[in-house]
């Protein structure tokens, strides 16, 4: 994980990874097969490491499912600060892999729901929270996509420079940010 959230897939070097483990890289070669699945099993692992949203605190989730939502929205940027390698590998597949490997990275995603999203829309659905007529499935897939891509907008200067990170008081601005997106959802799935 550390060579991709270094380097990132391009740069990564198969051999680097297995000189670092004191292996042959043929070895890596016959147990993942190619970089890729060397690069996909470092993606499954790094995000499986990260938090899930029902995983906030007791007090937290006792509040409800816009409680929730707000507190990992405020804390993106201290949870790459502690997650640096892992948070940098999804980075890298979300957005620095070819599609083939992306399409690949959207089937675990799909199929393993490591963030467990759709438990936190059930949960905010059965708390009254989230509209009941909403087809949960969809509801998790809107929410991985927007709070995903907001998420690495608000820590990640790379993506787009000019977006949260040019304007004087970053910190109030991005206060203001988070409040906005979360009306926003609340708009579109928020039970009325």
């Amino acid at each position: 994980m550390r060579s991709f959230a270094e380097h990132g897939y391009q740069g990564a070097r198969v051999e680097d990874v297995a000189i670092e483990l004191g292996i042959a890289k043929g070895s890596i070669f016959q147990h993942f097969g190619s970089k890729a699945g060397l690069f996909l099993a470092a993606y499954r692992r790094a995000v499986e490491s990260l938090p899930a949203w029902l995983d906030a605190p007791d007090e937290v989730r006792g509040e409800g499912f816009w409680a929730v939502a707000t507190f990992w929205l405020e804390r993106t940027e201290h949870l790459i600060e502690d997650d640096w390698v892992p948070y940098r590998v999804s980075l890298v597949g979300n957005y620095g892999t070819d599609l083939t490997l992306r399409r690949e990275i959207n089937r675990f995603l799909l199929s393993e729901d490591p963030y467990g999203t759709l438990e936190f829309i059930d949960y905010g659905i059965a708390r009254g929270d989230l509209r009941a007529d909403l087809d949960p499935e969809m509801a998790a897939s809107m929410l991985d996509w927007l709070a995903g891509g907001f998420q690495d907008a608000l820590v990640t200067k790379e993506l787009d420079p000019g977006l949260f990170h040019r304007h004087p008081n970053r910190e109030e601005r991005q206060a203001i940010r988070i409040q906005q997106f979360l009306e926003l959802l609340r708009r579109a799935i928020g039970a009325d």
